[in-house]
């Protein structure tokens, strides 16, 4: 190992955890994004307004079981967070956290998560949902992640159901738009995270971790990052094309997409050292307006 690396390494539980810890092991601003997805699929499978009944415990349930998958990501990847240099202050590695109260605490939310969305919503919701951590916290994190290449490709699925599980608390159903919903996220994942994994490829070098620009090299990654932006673009067309949508969100849709291409043909062909982290920045901004404007359109020209 590195001796740059050892001064990461995990510290023993010196001092009592405050409630912010705990918070950040819940990764609340991707959360946060999951839940407005989440939302959105809510408001899209129906034309009315939602029953707060159905609305508070779905978002309660789908947020606390999406921050129980975080926190398992957090205590399963302790290790190399502690090496990795954009990881290594989180609660765990720094030893504000035991692994055991870490475990506690994901296991209890996700339970508690579980149960309101079993009780109050309805129990196909609760088991996509539970999928849901089981595929992102355990399948991608403790294997996918560890094995393949693609494994972000393959794992992005897990994170991009919240659409689904937000139309099915509403309808008790899988219905094709609302999978359309996931693919449109399923899509942008990989071109997210690679221009992340770009940035960050000397980390993930470092713990063996076999993220795309690691085992085939930055440039064949941005390659892959263009190519994805492409099928984004057409990907992104659907939901007006099959009358899901209105001519707002073509606009919106097409708009944000062409930035978006725009800046993973920087990164392809123009890029300097800050290109990579600016295209992972503005893939989320491109998501949680891509989501607003599909919802400002559904209230303001809903399809007939």
């Amino acid at each position: 190992m590195p001796k740059s690396t050892s001064i990461h390494m995990p510290l023993s539980v010196t001092a009592k955890a405050t409630w912010r810890d705990y918070y950040e092991l819940t990764k609340p601003r991707v959360v946060a994004l999951l839940v407005l997805t989440a939302l959105v699929g809510m408001c899209l499978s129906t034309p009315g307004v939602i029953p707060w009944q159905v609305l508070i415990p779905a978002m309660l349930g789908i947020g606390l079981l999406s921050s129980a998958a975080a926190a398992i990501n957090h205590i399963v990847d302790e290790r190399i967070d502690a090496i990795m240099a954009r990881t290594h202050k989180r609660p765990l590695p720094e030893g504000k956290i035991s692994q055991a109260n870490a475990i506690a605490f994901a296991s209890g939310i996700a339970i508690l998560g579980f149960a309101m969305l079993y009780a109050l919503v309805n129990p196909l919701t609760a088991w996509l949902t539970l999928s849901g951590l089981v595929g992102y916290g355990f399948i991608y994190t403790m294997y996918l992640k560890r094995a393949t290449p693609q494994n972000i490709t393959i794992g992005g699925l897990a994170g991009a159901i919240p659409p689904l599980l937000g139309w099915t608390a509403m309808t008790n159903e899988i219905h094709p738009n609302a999978l359309l919903l996931v693919l449109l996220i399923f899509t942008w994942t990989p071109p997210h995270f690679w221009a992340l994994a770009i940035h960050r490829k000397d980390d993930y070098a470092k713990v063996n971790i076999p993220m795309l620009p690691v085992t085939h090299g930055v440039t064949f990654t941005k390659t892959q990052i263009l190519l994805y932006t492409v099928l984004l673009f057409v990907v992104g067309l659907m939901p007006y094309l099959v009358g899901m949508s209105n001519w707002l969100y073509l606009i919106g849709s097409i708009v944000l997409n062409l930035i978006f291409f725009a800046y993973a043909w920087k990164l392809k062909f123009n890029a300097d050292e800050n290109t990579a982290m600016d295209t992972f920045k503005f893939s989320i901004i491109h998501l949680m307006l891509l989501f607003i404007v599909l919802l400002v359109d559904h209230y303001l020209l809903p399809v007939s």
